[in-house]
């Protein structure tokens, strides 16, 4: 089955709208015969002349006057599609994006960020959801707008990524935990009883393969899969919890940090999307707002 060819839509709409071969001809910046021969396949695609002479001019039939409205409009649509993206009409937008990431990036970001999006766009919805691994097929299916995290080896080499700060592991122990009086040595962090944070239920991470490296080992007291339980056994209890800084800044409130006694690369947590989201003026819209959001934090 053959296709129709689509440019004649254009044609068309120029020819019914002119009601001249001459005019549509100037308007699409083309020969009269270029126009005249237009007009010959449309006869012969549509089954019908469309413009027959009356006079000195041209006047639609019955078909041509049928299909006007419909053409115009198909030839509009065709034009939104390939114009290039703007930027969205936000106080209009309605549309529901899912976010995924740590409990600790929501508590301390994600007030701030809903503030922003509601003032700007109040009709758009933030869904957050928990970040449990690092597989990239939430945001390659689409089940998944944006995400943020640390980028590693697992992640797609498709994603798109933008870094959003640094951050670097800190020790926390409640108020009046022995560990918050002195200077916290390696002997002492070593020592001490400690909570494991491990969402792949792990005996062992990168905090204790930093201890290995300076010839020590800590004791692991129990295993919890995120940050903020950690935080919450370790501000009732005497264990250590071992924690991302800037992750975590607001649930350590009321609770005594130091830095650890050993050595630490810091790390980047980043934003990642999928590659077809990369154009998209909401998705762009969102992404600023994010790092907005983030920069303010450390602005402050």
């Amino acid at each position: 089955m053959s296709h129709p060819d689509l440019n004649l839509l254009i044609t068309l709409d120029a020819l019914l709208d002119e009601g001249s071969v001459a005019r549509a001809a100037r308007r699409l910046r083309l020969s009269p015969s270029a126009m005249s021969r237009a007009l010959a396949r449309l006869r012969h695609t549509t089954g019908d002349p469309l413009l027959v002479r009356a006079g000195r001019g041209l006047v639609p039939t019955p078909r041509a006057l049928e299909l006007r409205g419909t053409v115009h409009g198909l030839v509009q649509d065709v034009e939104a599609v390939l114009r290039p993206a703007t930027q969205p009409d936000l106080a209009r937008l309605t549309r529901t994006f899912t976010l995924r990431a740590s409990d600790g990036f929501v508590e301390n970001f994600g007030s701030r960020l809903l503030a922003r999006t509601a003032r700007e766009a109040p009709g758009v919805r933030l869904r957050f959801v928990q970040k449990t691994d690092k597989d990239s097929a939430p945001l390659r299916d689409g089940d998944v707008d944006l995400e943020t995290g640390v980028v590693g080896d697992a992640a797609s080499p498709e994603l798109r990524t933008r870094a959003l700060f640094e951050d670097r592991f800190v020790g926390v122990v409640r108020k009046g935990h022995p560990l918050a009086v002195g200077k916290v040595t390696l002997a002492r962090y070593a020592k001490a009883r400690h909570i494991q944070v491990s969402r792949r239920n792990r005996d062992s991470g990168p905090v204790d393969a930093a201890l290995a490296a300076a010839g020590r080992e800590r004791s692991i007291a129990t295993s919890v899969s995120g940050f903020s339980a950690a935080l919450a056994l370790a501000r009732g209890s005497d264990l250590i919890a071992t924690v991302p800084e800037r992750h975590t800044g607001s649930l350590r409130t009321g609770m005594h940090t130091f830095t650890l006694p050993f050595a630490m690369p810091p790390f980047t947590v980043s934003m990642l999307w999928h590659p077809r989201m990369d154009a998209d003026a909401a998705h762009r819209w969102l992404r600023g707002c994010l790092l907005d959001a983030v920069q303010h934090d450390t602005a402050r």
